[in-house]
């Protein structure tokens, strides 16, 4: 039995003022709203329903809008709203009926007492509402997508809150100052680096638009950034975001696209940024350990425009020039969010640039931790484990809870599984380190003219056949995705309610010494492989061990409920099976 309630009211002040309130619940009472048109919706949360509306009424943006709907419940309390509040902000994003006329003024992932039972009532009001025609997609399907997990209205947990407003006080101090500053936002795999970057530009774009504290709700934890000075700082903003990632890009410029007060055309890479004949007040740069050095790119139209670039920012093209410079020169403020040991190719970011940039940032006051592990359901120190495994250090198991970590000695089997799961929830795709040839791969000769069920497999184990992913830009939400194996390039930055990875030859256990040794032999990465002929660097099996140990690090934490791996090397299968619970 249901206790909320939901009152319809039109949008007009008439109706507000003499709406009948037996109860003095609508005036008295902690509620969640949300007032819309055929196009545009605005949600909040409130404890006086009426006083609110009549408040809205006033603001000459809301105008257009025609009928409020607010939601009541015995059990309702400011943290119950304030959770609700942010729900229905991202469930509405997402679903992409409406378009969110909210300010991004913080929403904050809180716990509170009796949290848990508030849940299932939270959705039991999602499909009161989708029953009548506010939503589109099913709970399920929202929660699955980008535009939810990369949300610009993305509830943040305290970890990220405090971040934000760390570097915003940074930032508008910098700006006053007139002072060029590099900023460091560092953390582990589901710290949600990304969130928090994509969350800061579209902060920053409402503060700019805003008339004062009038455009945040009071009390919210960024609303001072809207009172009158503030967004005078930022009047005229030039700002972006860079993402190396071609699919991780595509996926963001995707979120900007939907989003009031953001441009898909703020969505960057390195070259366009390099080729910017106008300079940017503020850069975001996700994933920053993946800019480029100095090296081969993956085209010659790139490697001239490299050295074009260089040219025309520095006066002349030097090795020792990476991406990160052009970011640098071309912004007056740059937000870094990097992870080290998630850079996968002797191309990225050299350790010692990234090393130095850290230590500049922690010398300035301006280096800024994720601390708190949102994305893995195993528990905060799952990260750490499979890094330690990988690295051979022997780690003890950490403590799992419901989340499901299996070794596979059926591959076939582990591929059953990925599918039941993608059956019941959504979001369940294997995946593989670059251990096999991409004979499937669309740019060769002929290929991209043969349909994709003529086209070659390119991985066989025990008689199960896959190809790579056939498509590079959003392979993970792509009809074809459950047939397929995804690599490095088209996972990374994102997440998977169950990953199954493979860890193939390229990685075996040394018998003599009991390590986990990199297979020069058996990796097919091409550019995971090249030397640096441009800056005369010759790279070792040590050195690129370093980079394929990074990817299947990355694999191995994609997975939100579950990891299932499978291990071609039989040595290295055996040894993990002391670290990895058998299926």
């Amino acid at each position: 039995m249901t206790s909320f309630e939901v009152q319809e009211i039109p949008f007009e002040s008439a109706s507000i003022r003499d709406y009948p309130d037996p109860t003095g619940k609508l005036s008295n009472w902690p509620a969640v709203y949300a007032i819309n048109n055929q196009r545009d919706i605005y949600v909040g949360e409130t404890g006086n329903a009426l006083l609110r509306m009549t408040q809205h009424r006033r603001d000459p943006r809301k105008q257009d809008l025609d009928v409020a709907r607010i939601l009541l419940d015995d059990t309702f309390h400011r943290s119950a709203c304030y959770d609700l509040e942010s729900l229905l902000i991202q469930w509405f994003y997402s679903d992409g009926v409406y378009t969110v006329i909210n300010a991004n003024d913080g929403h904050r992932n809180e716990e509170y007492a009796g949290r848990a039972a508030f849940q299932p009532r939270f959705r039991e009001i999602f499909e009161d509402l989708r029953k009548r025609g506010l939503f589109r997609h099913s709970l399920r399907e929202i929660e699955n997508s980008d535009f939810f997990k990369l949300s610009p209205f993305k509830s943040l947990v305290p970890d990220q809150e405090r971040a934000i407003l760390e570097i915003l006080k940074a930032l508008f101090e910098d700006i006053e100052a007139g002072r060029r500053t590099t900023m460091v936002v560092a953390g582990n795999p589901g710290t949600g680096k990304t969130v928090v970057g994509i969350s800061l530009v579209k902060t920053l774009r409402d503060i700019q638009a805003s008339r004062g504290i009038d455009d945040a709700e009071q009390g919210s934890s960024l609303s001072d950034y809207f009172a009158q000075g503030y967004p005078e700082l930022l009047e005229r903003l030039r700002v972006g975001i860079v993402v190396p990632q071609q699919s991780l890009r595509t996926s963001i410029a995707k979120i900007f696209d939907r989003a009031p007060g953001l441009e898909r055309s703020e969505v960057l890479t390195a070259y366009d940024v390099g080729k910017a004949t106008e300079p940017y007040d503020v850069l975001v740069v996700d994933e920053a350990h993946r800019l480029n050095q100095r090296a081969n790119q993956s085209s010659g139209s790139l490697n001239k425009a490299f050295a074009e670039i260089n040219e025309r920012l520095f006066g002349r093209d030097s090795t020792e020039f990476t991406q990160l410079d052009w970011i640098r020169a071309q912004s007056t403020h740059n937000i870094l969010l990097m992870d080290a040991e998630q850079s996968v190719r002797p191309a990225d970011l050299p350790p010692e640039v990234i090393g130095e940039v850290v230590g500049e940032a922690k010398a300035s006051q301006h280096f800024f931790p994720l601390r708190t592990q949102m994305r893995v359901k195993a528990g905060t120190d799952y990260i750490g484990f499979v890094r330690d495994m990988l690295a051979g250090r022997n780690p003890e198991r950490p403590e799992l809870g419901d989340y499901e970590f299996a070794l596979f000695d059926d591959i076939g089997e582990m591929e059953k599984l990925i599918r039941k799961r993608d059956r019941t929830e959504g979001l369940s795709r294997l995946t593989a380190g670059y251990a096999w040839t991409w004979e499937s791969d669309p740019k060769k000769k002929g290929m991209k003219r043969l349909p994709l069920a003529k086209r070659p497999y390119d991985i066989e184990i025990d008689g199960h056949r896959w190809r790579w992913n056939s498509a590079e830009k959003d392979w993970i939400n792509s009809p074809d995705a459950l047939d397929e194996v995804g690599s490095i390039h088209t996972v990374q930055g994102y997440d998977l309610n169950y990953a199954g990875v493979i860890i193939g030859r390229d990685l075996r256990l040394e018998p003599r010494t009991g390590e986990i040794r990199f297979d020069r032999s058996q990796y097919r990465d091409k550019k995971g492989l090249e030397n640096n002929r441009k800056r005369g660097i010759v790279y070792t099996d040590a050195e690129i061990e370093r980079y394929v140990k990074n990817i299947y690090s990355v694999l191995l934490t994609r997975g939100i409920r579950g990891t299932y791996v499978y291990v071609c090397e039989e040595g290295l299968r055996e040894h993990l099976r002391a670290f990895i619970p058998s299926a």
